[in-house]
């Protein structure tokens, strides 16, 4: 702002302040990034332009003509996030057609916030010479297609050791604690994707469990027999803050900062850095 104090936009400033304090936890991020690619008239790309597609089954990790769309863009935008130097570390088609995600991390504390949000300008821009739209709506379609979400990896130094099953376990009650204040940043439009269907969890109600899609945080397989590892919260939409996410998340783990508010949000009509592209309605 005009008095040198950070905006009301500027979530990094307080979830830097809030890492910085807990630094010693050596906090490591994961984020799956799912969005949806979106013609001209604002129809997903490759769909029939008076109709739908098949059925949802065939399209997650597809590969053929009819069972993917845009793969160009997808490795077009990969191939600029490894040339920015962003710590890109997968891609794949998602379970409805025209939706992919990609995965940026592991990294640490405050740089997933950095290279996620660099990611997803690289991805508009690779986009665009195509002509293609990208969304990030988390409910794109209504009815019986899947949602796109913004999944995200966490773990400590505690955690990544022998026994750290427990300090997980410890995360999970924690964040059961706070659940409706993390709903309400991880990301506008998340109720329409958090029905319980379609691999998601009540958008009302905290669980978790071991390799279990419809939880709000799921433990990986390998980690629970393993003893250690990393969790994963489900609940964040494909539109939200990625600042916002590890700042709460840290801070739900770790304790409040005295000069940084992670909860603080805005009003709908000022979100606009966020704002969803809504497809319109077609037969």
């Amino acid at each position: 702002m005009s008095d040198g104090s950070p905006n009301k936009y500027n979530f990094r400033h307080d979830a830097a302040i809030v890492m910085e304090k807990h630094k010693g936890q050596e906090f490591w991020f994961g984020l799956e990034q799912e969005y949806t690619m979106l013609d001209e008239t604002g129809w997903p790309y490759g769909w029939p332009s008076n109709g739908f597609p098949a059925p949802q089954g065939p399209y997650y990790c597809g590969n053929g003509s009819g069972k993917v769309f845009g793969r160009d863009i997808v490795e077009a935008h990969y191939r600029a996030c490894l040339y920015a130097g962003i710590n890109i570390s997968g891609t794949n088609a998602e379970v409805m057609p025209a939706q992919w995600e990609y995965q940026v991390g592991p990294t640490e504390g405050i740089a997933m916030g950095d290279q996620l949000w660099m990611s997803r300008y690289l991805l508009h821009r690779v986009a665009e010479q195509f002509g293609v739209k990208i969304t990030f709506h988390p409910k794109p379609i209504p009815g019986d297609w899947n949602g796109a979400g913004l999944h995200t990896n966490v773990s400590t130094k505690d955690m990544r050791v022998e026994g750290g099953l427990k300090a997980i376990e410890t995360a999970m009650k924690n964040l059961e604690t706070r659940h409706k204040e993390h709903m309400v940043v991880y990301g506008e439009g998340n109720e329409a994707r958090m029905t319980g269907k379609h691999e998601t969890a009540s958008y009302d109600k905290f669980t978790w469990g071991v390799a279990n899609r419809g939880a709000s945080c799921r433990i990986n397989r390998d980690v629970q027999e393993k003893g250690y590892g990393y969790f994963e919260d489900r609940r964040p939409a494909s539109n939200a803050d990625p600042y916002q996410i590890t700042g709460i998340i840290v801070e739900t783990l770790c304790g409040k900062v005295d000069g940084a508010d992670v909860f603080k949000t805005v009003t709908k009509a000022e979100n606009v850095e966020n704002e969803m592209v809504i497809p319109v309605s077609k037969p």
